[in-house]
């Protein structure tokens, strides 16, 4: 590991309780910055309703750290919408944030639009399939914003367990990003989670990012946030262990073929030849081929849509 790293490690990495409430209040009072959380969603009717009410109890009721939470629904077929709402969410659909440009399927395009239905400073996405979630997801990594205004954005770690089994979550993090990070952006190989969904970062570096369109936009926008702000810029906090729903293994093989195709474009900039992934299922007659195509898009930094330039000017 590179001395840069070791350094970073010990400086900026922290454990959720480093920063306990009555210091974060009074830096959020004395920088008078307000705090968006942005849940995006596609069929979690069963986890987000959770996810809301603990976030509005313990964070905008007992203590008033978050200023709006807002759930912004893909798409979903089923009752994420009303469940998400019925808990204290404000809900967006996709699809009516600048209609004028047709919306593309992946998680990375709902993080990016949901920049035009927020006001905060401070920006926290949390994903909507969590279980038995804690408001230290929130609380954990929007701290060091609020504390040290040399830190521009915010990862959680956790522990990830498989099945019961500690440690074995995270498959294409360890098969796919941690290697491809180590290889060719060392500086960033000290970030445990550097795929997690649970991160925050200040406004004012998220609208110059571009933002791969689906499951690479987690890679990208560390990559890119390394390029833009520097590694001191960037940390992480514990948060404790992170209970999802699990992917099936080609599921995990098309995430991590996205992952690749936003590191080469960012190692590059260059032309993939064959942007799409091959996986077999058995059928009747044996092994028949499945093609599915690899994420490719990427919208441009919000900043240079103009209609957020109007809102701000507004």
């Amino acid at each position: 590991m590179l001395e840069e790293v070791e350094r970073w490690l010990s400086t900026r990495s922290w454990s959720a309780n480093d920063r306990p409430f009555h210091q974060i209040l009074a830096a959020k009072q004395r920088t008078d910055r307000t705090v968006s959380v942005v849940l995006p969603a596609l069929n979690e009717e069963a986890t987000v309703g959770d996810i809301v009410a603990v976030i509005r109890h313990d964070l905008m009721r007992q203590v008033p750290l978050v200023d709006e939470l807002v759930v912004v629904d893909s798409g979903s077929t089923d009752r994420t919408s009303e469940v998400a709402a019925a808990a204290g969410a404000r809900v967006v659909h996709r699809d009516e944030i600048l209609p004028r440009l047709p919306a593309v399927p992946g998680k990375g395009e709902v993080l990016w639009r949901s920049l035009l239905v927020t006001r905060g400073d401070i920006v926290c996405f949390v994903d909507a399939d969590l279980r038995d979630f804690s408001s230290d997801f929130v609380s954990g990594i929007v701290g060091p914003l609020l504390t040290d205004p040399d830190v521009d954005l915010v990862k959680a770690m956790y522990d990830r367990p498989l099945s019961g089994a500690a440690g074995q979550g995270g498959r294409v993090t360890e098969l796919m990003a941690r290697p491809l990070l180590n290889m060719h952006w060392p500086q960033l190989a000290g970030f445990v989670q550097p795929l997690g969904g649970e991160y925050a970062a200040r406004r004012s570096l998220l609208e110059q990012l571009p933002f791969p369109v689906g499951y690479g936009v987690e890679l990208g926008m560390l990559v890119d946030a390394l390029h833009l702000a520097g590694l001191d810029a960037l940390a992480q906090v514990d948060v404790g262990v992170r209970k999802h729903r699990h992917q099936d293994g080609q599921a995990l093989g098309r995430m991590a073929a996205a992952i690749y195709r936003t590191a080469q474009l960012r190692l590059a900039r260059g032309h993939l030849i064959r942007p799409s992934l091959t996986q077999f299922e058995r059928g009747e007659d044996g092994f028949e081929p499945r093609t599915y195509s690899v994420d490719t898009e990427e919208r441009p930094p919000m900043v240079d849509i103009a209609e957020y330039q109007a809102r701000r000017a507004a």
